[in-house]
């Protein structure tokens, strides 16, 4: 029987938008690896180049358009062969491949699960990987547009997800992110009996050998079990962390929104989980400028985010989208407006960011080498929390422990929002 032939050919990956989405392309790539491609050493140049888009909001659609045009000029300078382009943009918009001529390959996002063949494949670096556990959206946000765009929420088999945890963790990860629209939701669509949840999940992923963290990231205060905190409380390997989507404290606004639930009943969640969870921390993002946001509801959510004392505190500009219910509500801010009130949001979380991290100078912490002299604590989430620089003791040289180690650390000062610290 003859063998398949392996295509030999360079390959360069562009990746924008969410964890997520770099997780999908880490499937892509994976694959494309296996049929024989090799990673180009110059990402400008290669015989293929995928460029893996977001198309949340207006920004990453700007982004997208960029860096396809960008690619498209590189192919006509004799850069690239051949150029893909994959991902949400070209799901949501089937037909502006018209607007790139350059493009060869014009892919959404694939409505069934692509098993990956290189499994423990990531572009993160070597201590930490985003694991993807379901695919699209339950919720119906009113300004949402990834329903659209992704689809239904989709579970992914579990044998395919303990496959993949395992082989990041050979490949030396020492952290797994698990990322999905909603995780809490994970198996609601299964017709398995019984169902598979996510503490079942995150109980079997714990069963691997090796030191590792374990992080939900994205936690519906009103999907938290009894079971999921226990689960947080006594696993081995989970990080005490929740990433609570809040998006508003106004009940207006959230009416609008389509969310839930109510703020008090979110202010009781946080409450909750600080209660049942000693030392978890807590992180919110919140959106400024939607339709019906006055400027005493903009200062009343200001108030609430101050009493609520979240760990980190992350802000974005309401942007409008096509095809949502919230683009033709009246009484929406102007850009300029939503976008100061997101600076303030942002001043104001620093703010209170410094007001908490001056409180943990002094202690002795855990913390995963993420590069050289950097690394993150496990109140640290890749991409949005920070990190901690390690520096060299006041009477000695600094120490540069392996990227992918643990070690223990002693806080020194806080930077904006990162912490430096010295190895203990």
């Amino acid at each position: 029987m003859a063998t398949k032939k392996k295509i030999n050919k360079t390959l360069a990956l562009v990746s924008l938008g969410c964890a997520k989405n770099a997780a999908d392309l880490e499937v892509r790539a994976g694959n494309l690896l296996k049929e024989g491609f090799t990673l180009s050493p110059d990402p400008d140049r290669a015989d293929v180049v995928v460029v893996n888009t977001c198309a949340f909001i207006k920004s990453a659609r700007d982004e997208a358009e960029a860096e396809i045009t960008r690619a498209v000029q590189l192919k006509a300078n004799g850069n690239y062969n051949t150029v893909v382009v994959t991902g949400c943009y070209p799901q949501r918009y089937p037909h502006a491949k018209a607007k790139f001529p350059g493009v060869d390959v014009w892919q959404g996002v694939p409505q069934d699960w692509i098993e990956p063949k290189m499994p423990g494949l990531r572009f993160t670096g070597k201590a930490f990987a985003y694991l993807k556990i379901a695919e699209g959206c339950a919720h119906r946000c009113s300004y949402c547009a990834i329903p659209a765009i992704r689809g239904k929420y989709r579970s992914r088999p579990e044998k395919s997800i303990l496959r993949e945890a395992k082989a990041l963790l050979e490949s030396g990860c020492r952290e797994l992110n698990i990322v999905a629209q909603d995780p809490m939701l994970y198996g609601i669509d299964s017709k398995e009996t019984p169902r598979p949840t996510l503490v079942r999940l995150l109980k079997k992923i714990d069963r691997l050998p090796g030191q590792f963290w374990v992080r939900v990231l994205y936690t519906y205060p009103n999907e938290i079990t009894e079971e999921y905190l226990d689960w947080l409380n006594t696993s081995p390997h989970a990080v005490k962390y929740a990433d609570v989507p809040l998006q508003h404290t106004e009940p207006a606004i959230l009416e609008r929104m389509n969310r839930g639930p109510a703020i008090e009943a979110t202010r009781v969640a946080a409450e909750a989980l600080r209660l049942a969870v000693p030392g978890i921390t807590l992180r919110t993002t919140v959106m400024t400028g939607f339709p019906g946001e006055t400027a005493a509801r903009f200062e009343r959510m200001r108030a609430d985010l101050k009493r609520m004392q979240f760990d980190h505190l992350g802000a974005f500009a309401y942007s409008p989208e096509e095809g949502t219910k919230a683009v033709t509500m009246p009484g929406r801010p102007s850009r300029a407006v939503a976008e100061m009130r997101e600076k303030i949001i942002m001043s104001d979380a620093e703010e209170l960011w410094r007001e908490r991290a001056k409180r943990q100078i002094g202690t002795v912490q855990e913390a995963l080498v993420v590069a050289p002299g950097v690394a993150r604590l496990a109140s640290q989430a890749p991409d949005v929390d920070g990190v901690t620089y390690l520096v060299a003791p006041a009477d000695g040289e600094a120490v540069s422990p392996e990227t992918g180690s643990f070690v223990k650390v002693r806080l020194t000062a806080v930077d904006g929002f990162d912490f430096e610290a010295e190895c203990v």
